[in-house]
């Protein structure tokens, strides 16, 4: 069996945190489609070190440079593509999910209020400039993948194995759930 996990959800709701928990539980690799994107990003004179460089104003005005360019997109996926196909990984990864079959695909849900939340903390933002950041994310990125692959991004969710609703859990709640998923599935 394909040994390939995808995470995908919306922006800031904590798909990292629980890819790189289940990679140290399964013993498998974690790959970012971001970090890829962010490989990409520096290629065109962006400086990408931050942690949180998505949510800069640079990172916003990459944002819009992708949806100028949709090449950029499309050489992340390929690339997580190919990934995939070869196992052993966990990847997060917005569009990954439409794009493959097989393995478990695990969205995590929630509201853009508990993303901020987490953008607050994580970011050391005011609670009002992150709503802001993660409105914007999620309507831009969902533009860029309806035009590039005919998806609604976060619309329709039959592509995957499990929805975990994110409010009222912390992280380790998350990912116990994510971890039982995985396990029904390996």
């Amino acid at each position: 069996m394909l040994k390939s996990i995808i995470i995908s959800g919306p922006p800031a709701i904590g798909k990292t945190t629980i890819a790189k928990g289940l990679a140290k539980e399964f013993g498998l690799v974690h790959l970012s489609g971001g970090d890829i994107l962010k490989e990409l990003a520096e290629e065109e004179g962006f400086d990408t070190k931050r942690d949180d460089w998505w949510d800069t104003q640079e990172g916003m005005n990459f944002l819009s440079k992708r949806q100028e360019n949709s090449e950029f997109d499309r050489k992340v996926d390929d690339k997580l593509k190919k990934l995939f196909s070869k196992g052993d990984v966990v990847i997060t990864s917005y569009t990954l999910p439409w794009l493959v079959d097989g393995g478990v695909k695990i969205w995590l849900d929630g509201s853009k209020e508990n993303s901020a939340q987490r953008m607050t903390t994580r970011d050391n933002l005011s609670e009002t400039n992150a709503l802001e950041i993660v409105q914007k994310r999620y309507n831009e990125n969902k533009i860029i993948y309806k035009t590039l692959y005919g998806f609604e991004f976060g619309e329709n969710l039959s592509v995957f194995d499990k929805i975990i609703e994110t409010d009222g859990l912390n992280a380790e709640q998350v990912l116990e759930i994510a971890k039982s998923t995985v396990r029904e599935y390996f």
